[in-house]
């Protein structure tokens, strides 16, 4: 089986911005191995902020193009390639355990013995924008559980706004955006809007830092996002963390991610399993490990204006996972003008 590539751009439904900065588009990449029915497909998200670039993921592909793939061979083949690009070898594992599903006519969470009843409800992000803005989008999203990003100058007005009109519960995310001494100081004055978590409040990096906050008792609990990328961060931040955020785009695709979730499970660490600016694709694929998971922000073709795929299904925050064979996805039909 050989591997081919395609790039796409994805436009957004709203701005995207956080603390690294903002953008209307997201430039990702599929990958394919075999061909036919049970071709495997899998994505690569270009994420600046975590040095991933559409260019920078082909080269990768390229690199290794010669090969050929056996899924029922992908752990060895998964453990010989090089390294580089995390988004870009998630992309070949989601197709490799993608043609293993078709191949065995069974979708992914049934070969993980998984139940999808056991999925956890899916978050809802609200990007960063005026506290007035903010607060009509988690309005209008009409859902039961929300995101904020925070790291502006007013993120206890951003909070106050959003309380008035969503009494559900929230989480925030400040993308490593504030100083110890500011974390310190705002997440306790936070804590009054009855927040379930906040995600990486410190630099990357700053694991000290996080367990020197933790132990503060800032009376929320503190999650780890950019800081883990493998199951070794995980491992690495046992103390310093109440939870940790895992991506199959930062781990290296669902074998990564199974090692890193089956870590904080050893580590007593809570778990939410998220995911980038992605499609149908790279969401479904990370909603099969959702069972094994506390908690879920698994929003982002919700935030995609033209989703090439058509995979899982949102009943309000309830993730529906495909019964198709693989991760259950397809390509939505191209409309003929």
């Amino acid at each position: 089986m050989k591997l081919s590539w395609e790039p796409y751009t994805l436009d957004l439904r709203h701005t995207w911005r956080i603390a690294h900065g903002a953008s209307d588009q997201r430039h990702n990449v599929l990958a394919q191995i075999g061909a036919g029915e049970e071709a495997g497909i899998g994505e690569a998200a270009g994420v600046p902020h975590h040095g991933e670039s559409q260019q920078g993921i082909i080269a990768y592909l390229e690199g290794v193009i010669d090969r050929d793939w056996d899924p029922f061979q992908m752990e060895d083949q998964l453990a010989s390639l090089p390294p580089g690009s995390a988004a870009a070898r998630a992309a070949i594992d989601l197709a490799l355990h993608d043609a293993l599903g078709k191949r065995l006519g069974q979708p992914l969470y049934r070969l993980l013995g998984l139940s999808p009843e056991r999925a956890p409800q899916t978050s809802y992000t609200i990007s960063i924008d005026e506290p007035a803005v903010m607060a009509e989008w988690a309005k209008a999203a009409d859902m039961p559980i929300l995101k904020i990003k925070l790291g502006a100058t007013d993120d206890e007005a951003i909070l106050s706004a959003i309380r008035q009109v969503h009494h559900g519960p929230l989480r925030v995310d400040a993308n490593a955006g504030w100083s110890r001494e500011h974390a310190a100081a705002i997440i306790p004055r936070l804590a009054q809007f009855d927040l379930e978590f906040v995600e990486q409040p410190l630099p990357v990096g700053d694991i000290e830092g996080l367990r020197w906050l933790r132990a503060k008792k800032p009376g929320v609990p503190i999650f780890a996002d950019e800081n883990i990328l493998t199951a070794h961060d995980v491992a690495a931040h046992a103390g310093s963390v109440d939870g940790v955020v895992i991506k199959l785009a930062k781990a290296g695709g669902l074998r990564g991610a199974l090692r890193a979730i089956h870590t904080a499970h050893a580590l007593d660490m809570q778990i939410m399993l998220g995911s980038m600016v992605e499609t149908s694709l790279a969401v479904t694929a990370a909603a099969h490990l959702s069972p094994l998971c506390d908690y879920a922000d698994l929003d982002g073709p919700l935030m995609i204006r033209n989703d090439p795929f058509d995979g899982l299904r949102y009943d309000k925050a309830r993730l529906v996972l495909p019964e198709r064979p693989g991760l259950g996805v397809v390509r939505k039909p191209v409309l003929s003008r």
